[in-house]
């Protein structure tokens, strides 16, 4: 039965399209929504007392099946792209009547209210509508929670309609295929039907954000992590996946503001969410502390294996998918800062794992280097496990999260170069790749040598060392630095065949340029002239 009825927004759900005759479990509690999946058949428990669930088909996020409603208000706002797919008004309208259609057909349904923005004067609140209650113990975890007495008089600025059973026919409702994560601006609604992976509704929220922030209100919206030391200072770690993000922002000594989507205002950093969620393959205790203590009652863990006749989550078990993930709330940190506020960065980290052994593993970046090395938001992949095949790949996601930007990516840099200038930032380049050689060939860099390059920049170490320019990508290289070996500082030196280094050097800025190519109409001078230059290398 409906919990807490008298705070149900029978009438404001009505006037959305819901059938309110069915069962509106509203605002429940986690335990309760863990109950209510256990007596569906939807979930286990695991040996730590966490919800454990399948998501279905999809175990991630579909980026050619996001859509975003091209209308007057969007038409020449979005950057449309291979990741900002238009679809039109009235392809909208009617598959969203189809999936109320769809929702009002079942017995009971999950509403809950909550809202994104840590800082009070950017809040969004957000109403979520679910067809399970797992789903809606995500929205629990991720999203952050209003105090109870704001319940009664809570109005919603967007919608989740997130109906994981329904499917769509591409060849009526406009869809590449039948599942779907619709955004509409002028209806603030996003629409999600045919996958039941969570993060869709995380990644929804975050793409809206990463247009309304910065289009209508000056602030910066960032895929990153902060952190916060005990004086107050703030970094923020930018990097994709496998660079070491979570690891290097997960530190004892600092208060962790979020480990994913943040804003920057005049005044400091702000998370956009209430939890995190944490990519769980081949975790251990030894590695990630937090997350693996996180993963306990309230706790939603996706697709994940156990050992034989256990309870017991086996972690390297990949049989699903490599994408497991625990969703949790930022208050299962032990140091989490709430709230999840924090003051102006003085330090920013773009974390790469350069496979071709190439990029330095500490350099110093010019506002101008730094918002090309944003734009082109670098990192390098070993190719696979299959025989033979050893040769990394150059991976490019414009300011370290392309599938969630709406708008071009020069305005997010434009944006982060003003803000450098304005608080004199320091931008770092770490590479947390390989040194000696690329991949098969040199060594990976030790985490405790990354750990005391971060180390070195935050508290200052590396203000008055002499530093020396790369002769390709021009970023400046310390010469020395506190707990490294000095023969690190500059890739080329540990490489036993320096022409070869020379060759790698000029193939990866090649790969930059021709990247770039696709953004250079939209970017200022300075921009372009940070570009590397393997043409005017020498030695």
């Amino acid at each position: 039965m409906p919990v807490k009825t008298q705070h149900v927004p029978i009438a404001a759900l009505s006037a959305l399209g819901l059938n309110t005759k069915s069962t509106i479990h509203y605002q429940l509690q986690p335990d309760e929504l863990s109950e209510q999946t256990l007596l569906r058949g939807q979930g286990e428990v695991n040996d730590t007392g966490a919800l454990c669930i399948r998501t279905g088909e999809f175990t991630g996020r579909s980026p050619q099946d996001k859509f975003i409603v091209k209308d007057a208000l969007t038409e020449n706002s979005v950057h449309w792209n291979n990741f900002n797919i238009a679809i039109a008004p009235e392809k909208f309208t009617a598959l969203k009547a189809k999936v109320l259609n769809y929702l009002n057909a079942k017995e009971e349904l999950w509403v809950r209210d909550a809202y994104a923005c840590a800082d009070p004067q950017y809040r969004l609140n957000i109403r979520v509508i679910n067809e399970h209650a797992w789903s809606n113990l995500f929205a629990y975890n991720m999203f952050l929670r209003p105090a109870e007495q704001e319940f009664s008089n809570f109005e919603p600025d967007w919608h989740i309609i997130q109906a994981p059973g329904f499917k769509a026919d591409p060849a009526i409702d406009g869809t590449r295929q039948h599942n779907f994560a619709i955004v509409s601006f002028t209806e603030k609604t996003i629409l999600i039907g045919g996958t039941g992976y969570t993060g869709e509704m995380k990644k929804g929220i975050f793409t809206i954000l990463n247009y309304l922030l910065p289009h209508k209100l000056n602030v910066l919206s960032m895929h990153c992590s902060a952190n916060m030391g005990k004086d107050g200072d703030v970094a923020v770690f930018f990097g994709l996946s496998g660079t070491g993000k979570t690891t290097l922002s997960a530190d004892p000594n600092r208060k962790l503001i979020g480990d994913d989507e943040h804003g920057w205002t005049n005044d400091g950093v702000f998370n956009f969410e209430g939890g995190c969620y944490a990519k769980c393959i081949d975790l251990t205790e030894e590695k990630e502390p937090e997350i693996f203590r996180a993963i306990k009652p309230g706790a939603l863990v996706e697709n994940v294996m156990f050992f034989d006749n256990s309870r017991q989550i086996d972690f390297s078990n990949k049989a699903i998918t490599e994408n497991t993930r625990v969703s949790y709330p930022l208050h299962y940190i032990s140091n989490a800062q709430e709230p999840s506020m924090g003051g102006l960065p003085k330090n920013i980290f773009f974390l790469t794992c350069d496979a071709y052994g190439v990029l330095p593993p500490i350099s110093k970046l010019t506002p101008g280097q730094a918002m090309y090395q944003f734009i082109s938001g670098y990192t390098a992949r070993v190719a696979g496990t299959e025989a033979g095949v050893t040769e990394p790949k150059a991976t490019f996601s414009a300011c370290f999260g392309a599938p969630f930007l709406p708008l071009h990516p020069g305005k997010y840099a434009e944006m982060l170069g003003e803000k450098m200038r304005t608080h004199q930032v320091n931008v770092w380049m770490i590479n947390t790749g390989w040194s000696g050689g690329g991949y098969g060939v040199g060594n990976r860099m030790k985490l405790s040598y990354t750990r005391a390059m971060i180390t070195a920049a935050l508290n200052g170490a590396l203000d008055q060392v002499e530093f020396e320019k790369h002769p390709i990508f021009g970023m400046l290289m310390p010469k020395m630095c506190p707990g490294v070996p000095k023969e690190l500082l500059h890739p080329r030196y540990t490489w036993a065949d320096r022409a070869a280094y020379d060759q790698a050097a000029i193939k990866l800025a090649e790969m930059f340029i021709q990247n770039f190519e696709k953004y250079a109409a939209g970017v200022s001078e300075e921009i372009l002239q940070s570009a590397p230059n393997p043409k005017g290398y020498q030695y």
